[in-house]
C-alpha cells in the first residue's frame, strides 16, 4: 500500500516538480523529490562503462591489441592529456571492489562490454580463444550474479581488433561481418547461461574514428581538420556503419535460432542521439531539425523499423550510402528485442543551403548547422565540453527524444543506457571539493524526473543506466573529464571515493 500512495502522490506532484526544475527551484543537494518507487515496479537501474576505459591491464591476460591501443601509442597528440587506457581504472584488477561500489548504492544492474582482443586475441578463431580472457568475464558476471546484480552485456564498445584493421581494414570490409559473428557466439556460448541482456554495439553513430579522424581508426579527408594521412570522410562512415548494421542483424539472427529459446535472453542495440529543435519556426530550419534526427538516430532505427536508410539521406547522400539488398534489408528489419538509447545533450540546427563543393562529409551532408543558442539563449547551461563536443544541459530533449521515438517507430522497448555529464579534471581542487559534483545530481535528477515524464506519457522504457560508475579514460579527452559517480584518484593508487552523485543515488535507490 506504501508503494502504491507513494506511486499516486508522484503521479499528483510530477507538474509541480517539473515546474520547479524548469525554474531551478530543486536543490539538487537534498533529499530526492523521486525516487525508484516513482518508476514501474521492475524498472532497472545501473551505472554503464567500456572495456577500454575501465579496464586496464592493456597488455595483460593473453589480450591482443585494439584499434585504440595503437591509435593512443600512435597518435598521443590526439588524446588531451596524451594519455591512454593501458591501465585506465584497473577494473581487471579490482572488479570485486567495484562490484561492492555497485552493491552499496543501491543498482540493479551493470552495464559492462567485452574485449573482443581478450577473448579473440587476433580477432578471430584462428588466434584460438584466450581462456584467460573468459576466466576474467567469467569471475566478473559471477561476482555480479553473488550480488544480486544484473549483467548487460555490450558485446562491441569500439575496440576493434588491430589484427583485423591490418588485415582487411576493419568495419571498412564486409569481412568483419563473419568475424565479429564469431566472436559474438563465443560470447554467446561462453556466458549466455548467465547473461540475458546482449547488446551488439554501442553507438554505431560514433563513427568520429571515419569522418573526423578523432577517434580510432584515425581515418578522414585530408582537407577535414582531423590531420589524417588516410581516409574518405565521404564514404567511409556509411561503409562502416553499414557493416556493423549487417554484423549486427547476422548476430542477433544466430542469437535467436541457436541461443535465445535455450539460454532465455534478449538482445538489442545501444544507439546515440541529441535531441534537435529548430532554431526559428521556418520551414527551412525545422527540415534541419528533422534531417538532423535521421542522420543521427534514423540512420540505424529506419533499417531496424523499416528495413532501409531514411529518405532524406539516400535523398542527400546518393550513391555514397550503401544499398541493401533484398535479403540484407530483411535480416536487419525487426532485429532487436530491446533498443538501447543513449542521451547526453540537446542543439538547435539551422538550415544550410546546398553547397558546390565537391569535399563530401558525412559532417556537411545533413546540410544543419548545429549550435547551442537561439537570440543569444542557450539552449541550456554549459557544463565541462571537449573540442569536439559540448554538452549542454537539457532534460527536457530526453521526454522529447523519446516521445520521438514512440510516435515515429512504434514504441520499441527501451533502455537508456547512458546518460550523464562531465566536469573537469580540476587538479588544483581537494579532495573534498572533488567530491562534491552538485552539477551531477542536479543532472541526474532532472533527467530522471523527464525520463519519468515520459514513462507516464507512455513511452516503454524499461530501465536506466547513468554514464559512469567511475571516472574512466574518456576517448579523445583522455583523463581531462570526470564522468564518474565516483572519484578516481590517478594520483593515489586510482582510489575510489564516492561523490556527492553517488550518496544521492543511494538515497534514490532506497527501497
Amino acid at each position: 500500500m506504501a508503494a502504491e500512495v507513494v506511486a499516486m502522490y508522484g503521479r499528483l506532484l510530477l507538474p509541480f516538480l517539473l515546474l520547479a526544475v524548469a525554474s531551478g527551484g530543486y536543490d539538487g543537494a537534498s533529499q530526492p523529490l523521486i525516487d525508484r518507487r516513482s518508476f514501474p515496479d521492475g524498472f532497472v537501474f545501473g551505472t554503464a562503462s567500456s572495456a577500454y576505459q575501465y579496464e586496464g591491464a592493456a597488455m595483460e591476460g593473453g589480450r591482443g591489441p585494439s584499434i585504440w591501443d595503437t591509435f593512443t601509442h600512435q597518435y598521443p597528440d590526439k588524446i588531451n592529456d596524451k594519455s591512454n587506457g593501458d591501465v585506465a581504472d584497473d577494473q581487471y584488477h579490482r572488479y570485486k571492489e567495484d562490484v561492492n561500489i555497485l552493491k552499496d548504492i543501491g543498482m540493479d544492474a551493470y552495464r559492462f562490454s567485452i574485449s573482443w582482443t581478450r577473448i579473440l586475441p587476433n580477432g578471430s578463431l584462428s588466434g584460438g580463444v584466450n581462456k584467460e580472457g573468459v576466466n576474467y568475464y567469467n569471475n566478473l558476471i559471477n561476482e555480479l550474479l553473488s550480488k544480486g546484480l544484473q549483467p548487460f552485456v555490450t558485446i562491441f564498445h569500439w575496440d576493434s581488433p588491430q589484427a583485423l584493421e591490418d588485415k582487411y581494414k576493419g568495419f571498412l570490409s564486409p569481412n568483419i561481418v563473419d568475424d565479429y559473428k564469431t566472436y559474438a557466439e563465443v560470447c554467446f556460448r561462453e556466458f549466455g547461461d548467465r547473461v540475458k541482456h546482449w547488446i551488439t554495439f554501442n553507438e554505431p553513430f560514433s563513427f568520429w574514428g571515419y569522418a573526423s579522424g578523432v577517434f580510432a581508426p584515425g581515418r578522414c579527408s585530408s582537407w577535414e581538420q582531423g590531420n589524417c594521412s588516410v581516409g574518405d570522410s565521404g564514404t567511409e562512415p556509411y561503409t562502416a556503419c553499414h557493416h556493423q548494421l549487417l554484423a549486427h542483424g547476422e548476430t542477433v539472427k544466430l542469437y535467436k535460432q541457436k541461443y535465445q529459446a535455450m539460454q532465455n535472453g534478449k538482445i538489442g542495440i545501444t544507439l546515440m542521439s541529441h535531441w534537435f529543435v529548430p532554431i526559428s519556426n521556418s520551414k527551412s530550419d525545422k527540415g534541419a531539425a528533422r534531417r538532423s534526427m535521421d542522420f543521427m538516430l534514423g540512420w540505424f532505427m529506419d533499417p531496424l523499423i523499416k528495413g532501409d536508410y531514411p529518405l532524406s539521406m539516400r535523398k542527400l547522400v546518393g550513391n555514397r550510402l550503401p544499398k541493401f539488398s533484398k535479403e540484407q534489408s530483411e535480416l536487419v528489419k525487426g532485429a532487436f528485442d530491446f533498443i538501447g538509447l543513449n542521451y547526453y545533450t540537446a542543439y538547435f540546427a539551422k538550415n544550410v543551403p546546398p553547397s558546390n563543393s565537391l569535399n563530401y562529409s558525412y559532417n556537411t551532408d545533413p546540410r544543419a548547422n548545429l549550435t547551442g543558442a537561439r537570440n543569444g539563449v542557450p539552449i541550456g547551461p554549459t557544463s565541462a565540453s571537449t573540442w569536439y563536443f559540448t554538452f549542454y544541459i537539457n532534460p527536457k530533449g530526453l521526454h522529447e527524444l523519446l516521445h520521438y521515438v514512440k510516435e515515429k517507430y512504434g514504441n520499441p522497448t527501451i533502455y537508456i543506457t547512458e546518460n550523464g555529464v562531465p566536469e573537469i579534471n580540476n587538479s588544483s581542487l581537494t579532495l573534498q571539493e572533488a567530491l562534491k559534483d552538485d552539477i551531477r545530481v542536479q543532472y541526474y535528477h532532472d533527467h530522471l524526473l523527464s525520463l519519468l515524464s515520459a514513462v507516464r506519457d507512455g513511452a516503454n522504457v524499461k530501465g536506466y543506466f547513468a554514464w559512469s560508475l567511475l571516472d574512466d579514460f574518456e576517448w579523445a579527452s583522455g583523463y581531462t573529464l570526470r564522468f564518474g559517480i565516483n572519484f578516481v584518484d590517478y594520483n593515489d593508487g586510482l582510489k575510489r571515493y564516492p561523490k556527492d552523485s553517488a550518496h544521492w543515488f543511494k538515497k534514490f535507490l532506497k527501497r
